[in-house]
């Protein structure tokens, strides 16, 4: 089961004796309105937090996609941690000492590289993918600032791929995995945002046509509703067109739970 947390946050509950509860991204906090109030961009909430950190309840893992406060939020993660004591932390592994530094645990941080693959519960585990948040940075030895998750629960797959855009060969990666759903950011990018220090995602036809490549039938788009200025209307998303792409859209709603089952069918 997943609910969706805003922006690119998503709790996802793998059904099953002793499976875990995983949070990827959580961004439940103000920390980047009081960081930037006054400046160009400023990031303003356009809808509320629709969950506090210690209400989440008992969760096993947190991934964090990278360092950017709406992904790594020093708002959201100590409060994870002060209510479960057992929880891990996942990041990329060139981001160990940012989590250390925002106030996590060390025994509690694990850094993941692509390449290794992490099990969180009896047929649960997690591996990084690189992500080109615009540009594909894959430090020497395979380690990236930049990853996105996909996460095997059985015989399902999910697919987070933090921010990022389309880069050669990441399809084909992806279709590898036999990913069942993909959760991916379509807010999109332009030069007026890069050139102010805000980098971009996929467009809306870029996620569809990554899905459809990779042979992925399910997509929840997500990364919108959040800042004013880094943000697209879900109104125009051509949801029949990426039906005839053969990819299914489920658009995101923090008040309703999305389940996938073994029988690949998705419900809302």
């Amino acid at each position: 089961m997943l609910y969706w947390l805003g922006q690119a946050g998503f709790v996802i509950r793998v059904l099953g004796r002793d499976e875990p509860t995983l949070v990827v991204d959580p961004y439940l906090s103000d920390s980047l309105e009081h960081k930037y109030r006054g400046k160009f961009f400023e990031h303003v909430r356009m809808m509320p937090a629709p969950i506090s950190p210690a209400a989440l309840g008992e969760v096993d893992a947190v991934l964090c996609t990278h360092q950017h406060s709406d992904h790594m939020d020093p708002g959201t993660l100590p409060d994870i941690a002060a209510t479960n004591h057992h929880s891990k932390f996942i990041v990329p592994e060139p981001e160990l000492p940012r989590a250390l530094e925002i106030g996590l645990p060390r025994e509690r941080v694990v850094g993941l590289a692509p390449g290794r693959l992490l099990r969180l519960g009896p047929t649960t585990t997690v591996e990084a993918i690189p992500s080109a948040h615009e540009t594909l940075e894959v430090l020497p030895g395979g380690a990236s600032r930049f990853v996105g998750y996909v996460i095997h629960a059985g015989a399902l797959s999910i697919y987070h791929s933090g921010d990022c855009i389309p880069y050669y060969g990441l399809a084909e990666v992806l279709a590898a995995r036999g990913i069942d759903l993909a959760l991916l950011p379509a807010n999109g990018r332009d030069a007026y945002r890069s050139d102010n220090g805000v980098p971009g995602n996929f467009t809306w036809d870029e996620a569809v046509e990554l899905c459809a490549r990779a042979h992925i039938p399910y997509l929840i788009p997500h990364h919108v509703g959040m800042f004013a200025f880094n943000t697209v209307d879900v109104a125009c998303f051509d949801l029949a067109w990426a039906a005839s792409q053969g990819v299914t859209v489920v658009l995101p709603n923090v008040r309703q739970r999305v389940e996938l089952t073994v029988d690949m069918r998705l419900s809302a």
